[in-house]
């Protein structure tokens, strides 16, 4: 059975294929071989990807990063598509689907939201839900930056409560694009807010808003 990060992982190793190893990204200074190097380093280097959050450790990863962002693109997205290696923690099924579902989506759109002819991608309702689960898990972790209160609302009503505070600003929108607000990519992100104008533009002036 085909798991929706499997699925993710394809479309987005296809859309950096036909991109290209120079094309934008949303993620400030990295373009696609960045990015695609940024993807197989996190699976593949356990070693290395602990100077994301640990600044001792930062150095190492940068060099990490070149040496990976220096293969052919095309290995880059070889290594991509074939998945984590076997001591990898993400070759196990289930981390594997808790992790990178979000971390796939969230790129695919990076690459695709950054070309000026981007046009919405029709999610269905079952992956919908899929992000909504993983977003109220989340949902704290990821507005613990915000200045203000953080209300993330689907259009069904559903809500989660990313932080708490006042005055409170409201983001109602798909899953999908709640996600993206919340990994930062507020700009990007095709979402309704409410709330207290300057409160409105605290939050948008949150580059990221968690992680």
């Amino acid at each position: 059975m085909s798991t929706f990060a499997k699925r993710e992982r394809l479309l987005l190793a296809d859309l950096l294929e036909t991109a290209g190893p120079d094309a934008a990204t949303l993620c400030e200074g990295w373009r696609t071989r960045d990015l695609a190097a940024h993807l197989v380093v996190r699976e593949r280097r356990p070693d290395a990807v602990g100077g994301a959050v640990i600044k001792p450790l930062a150095s190492r990863l940068e060099r990490v990063m070149e040496e990976y962002a220096a293969k052919p693109y095309e290995e880059l997205l070889q290594l991509l598509r074939t998945g984590p290696p076997r001591f990898s923690p993400f070759a196990v099924k289930q981390l594997d689907e808790a992790a990178n579902t979000v971390e796939f989506y969230v790129h695919t759109e990076d690459v695709r939201r950054a070309q000026p002819d981007w046009t919405p991608r029709e999610l269905d309702p079952v992956f919908q839900d899929a992000l909504w689960s993983r977003l109220e898990r989340t949902a704290r972790l990821l507005g613990r930056g915000v200045p203000t209160g953080l209300v993330l609302r689907r259009p069904d009503g559903q809500t989660a409560v990313a932080h708490r505070g006042t005055p409170v600003v409201t983001v109602t929108g798909e899953p999908s694009e709640l996600l993206l607000f919340a990994f930062g990519r507020q700009s990007a992100a095709t979402v309704e807010l409410e709330g207290e104008k300057d409160a409105i533009a605290r939050v948008h002036e949150t580059k990221r808003l968690g992680l």
